[in-house]
């Protein structure tokens, strides 16, 4: 997709699984396993689909799916499979290698966002794109390295602590265009100062949802994962950018969808209700 300046591309990093009770909070299994069927564990399948964005002589990276750095016991628990795909092969499809990247946007710190920020070189953690300047909100930065009981297991602190101590972090505060056509949306709901892509056009708009809204399902309102600290908080977050996204005819990518990758919307009565489904080669 072509939006301004910029040549936006889905990427893949890889695939996992996540229990699908957590995923969708309150909702009773019955209604969330039609759109998202369970695995003999309670798993849903998900993806963590990063974003390419080229233009303006930079090649941005939003997100970096789950890493490499997990032994045996997680990778079972999380349905990962290193040798199925990983965000490497999938930029190297591209013909972009690790030290083309010269930025990462992290929208926020848990561990199938940043887990491929950071690699292991020769036993040392290093960054995974050695060239790249790596953003993230300072109140998600304070937040992960001070996590509560509730989500001290989604912030792994080998995925971004090795950022700042090869000085390649940048914080960033509130809501800012952190490029020309690219502003930072922050949202609080699932995490504190998650920070959500916009990337504004003169015809078009993309707006990267991350985890306010991670998969199809999750455009009806009520459905809020577990995962989220503040559930009524991401509602009314997401009742205030669908809004926008209707007026200002946004397409909205579905970061952990594994079959859908973008959509736009329309209200109808009081929901939400996809208006198209948009593909993005």
């Amino acid at each position: 997709m072509k939006i301004g300046d910029y040549n936006v591309t889905p990427i893949v990093a890889d695939t996992f699984g996540l229990d699908g009770g957590a995923m969708f909070g309150i909702v009773p299994k019955p209604l969330w396993e039609k759109k998202n069927p369970a695995d003999e564990r309670n798993r849903i399948d998900l993806a963590t689909r990063c974003l390419l964005i080229e233009g303006k002589n930079r090649k941005i990276l939003v997100d970096t799916g789950n890493g490499d750095k997990w032994d045996d016991k997680y990778r079972d628990i999380y349905k990962i499979d290193p040798g199925k795909q990983n965000l490497v092969q999938s930029l190297a499809a591209r013909n972009i290698q690790p030290g083309d990247i010269t930025d990462v946007i992290l929208t926020h710190l848990h561990f199938d966002h940043a887990g491929g920020a950071t690699i292991t070189d020769d036993g040392e953690l290093v960054p995974a794109f050695p060239n790249a300047t790596y953003y993230i909100q300072e109140r998600n930065w304070k937040w992960a390295s001070d996590p509560t009981e509730k989500d001290a297991g989604s912030y792994r602190k080998e995925n971004f602590q090795p950022l700042r101590e090869h000085g390649v972090l940048e914080l960033v505060r509130g809501e800012v265009e952190i490029f020309a056509g690219i502003q930072l949306i922050v949202c609080d709901g699932h995490t504190e100062g998650q920070q959500l892509p916009l990337i504004t056009g003169e015809k078009n708009r993309l707006f990267y949802c991350g985890d306010l809204v991670p998969t199809l399902a999750h455009l009806s309102i009520p459905w809020v994962m577990g995962y989220d600290n503040f559930p009524l908080t991401t509602i009314e977050e997401k009742k205030k950018y669908f809004a926008r996204a209707v007026e200002e005819h946004w397409t909205l990518l579905l970061e952990h969808d594994p079959a859908n990758v973008a959509v736009t919307v329309r209200r109808e009565d009081e929901r939400y209700q996809i208006k198209q489904t948009v593909q993005m080669l």
